[in-house]
């Protein structure tokens, strides 16, 4: 049994990681490949020849097709063939390759894993800030060699920022703040106010201005495995509560882990923003900045995982800061063993 759910669309690429040279990655335990076709739509399959396994994603496009490197067999984007290695042998349509429903939405390429009849898209998550009127949205992307719920963990519980971040978006001030935690239905919501504090070095900068600040930081899970963090400072007196706060500088931190097995994972990583939209080089300026803060986690939660394997006499504890993970991970055990026990299959 895996530890990654089913039935779920999750996020195979950035809209310009996927282009019309096939991009290979591992979802879920499978190898699949994607490329882009003639009209710009995206295509999804198993990177898998069914003739000799060669990964197609080796292979030649022709048109809106591939040609496997190795013998030459065909196969359009439908999985279906349509040339044989032999130029003399009729086509046989019953080699086909295995074929994944793709949606592109919110910069995102995503795949569904599961059964193909049941990919609805309306089930994708509401990334709303990544599409937005008055926002702008970039970020990037990273393998990360741990198990893609530790990664949850460590979103799900901004305290580490203190440590791990302290150069940029950490302060002593987050440790003092009372969290709340709450749960509805199948979303965690850790919430965390600070008022009338010193803005952190980002923070400041992004607010161009002096002074005292009310900062926040509002982190949700959604299932599969997405955690969007609301943050933001506002000058104190500006009216910034904890559940209205668009009277400063405020920004939607998205990330996306896909599985890739049961120790790896693919980070996708970005921040959606309501300030200096139009500023491509702050853009970029800033794209860089978190880069570098998410390479931080990645050392970090690379080193708990080899810590995990080398000791499996060990259990992982939990302490009050780790509420907002807890609650994630008990939801999505629950929806994998609701999943089970339905004998839904646990792997794409």
């Amino acid at each position: 049994m895996s530890t990654w759910l089913t039935q779920s669309w999750y996020v195979a690429g950035w809209d310009h990681e996927i282009d019309s040279t096939p991009l290979a990655r591992t979802i879920c335990g499978v190898p699949m490949m994607f490329y882009r076709k003639l009209d710009r739509s995206v295509a999804g399959m198993r990177d898998a020849c069914p003739h000799r396994l060669l990964p197609l994603s080796m292979g030649l496009r022709e048109g809106d097709s591939i040609r496997c490197k190795y013998h030459g067999l065909k196969l359009g984007p439908d999985g279906v063939a349509e040339e044989m290695p032999l130029k003399f042998e009729a086509v046989n349509r019953g080699i086909c390759v295995e074929t994944y429903a793709v949606v592109e939405r919110h910069r995102f390429v995503w795949v569904w894993i599961g059964d193909k009849d049941k990919a609805d898209p309306s089930l994708i998550p509401d990334l709303w800030p990544c599409s937005a009127e008055g926002w702008v949205f970039d970020g990037g992307y990273y393998s990360v060699g741990c198990d893609y719920r530790l990664m949850i963990d460590n979103l799900m519980d901004l305290t580490h920022e203190t440590y791990v971040h302290a150069g940029s978006i950490g302060q002593q001030e987050i440790l003092e703040a009372p969290l709340e935690c709450s749960v509805e239905g199948e979303r965690v919501c850790l919430s965390r106010w600070m008022p009338g504090i010193e803005a952190p070095p980002f923070w400041r900068g992004a607010l161009k201005k002096p002074g005292l600040v009310d900062r926040w930081q509002i982190c949700e899970f959604v299932l599969p495995s997405a955690v969007m963090i609301d943050v933001g400072v506002a000058p104190v007196g500006a009216g910034a509560t904890i559940e209205q706060h668009d009277q400063g500088v405020r920004g939607i931190v998205v990330d996306f882990m896909t599985p890739e097995s049961e120790t790896s994972h693919h980070y996708f990583w970005g921040m959606a923003r309501d300030f200096d939209i139009e500023d491509a080089g702050f853009t970029a300026r800033f794209k860089a900045q978190q880069a570098g803060v998410f390479a931080e986690d990645r050392e970090l939660l690379e080193a708990q995982q080899a810590a995990i394997i080398a000791n499996p006499d060990r259990k992982l504890s939990a302490y009050r800061i780790d509420e907002g993970g807890v609650r994630a991970r008990q939801i999505i055990a629950r929806k994998m063993r609701a999943s089970h026990s339905r004998g839904e299959k646990e792997t794409a």
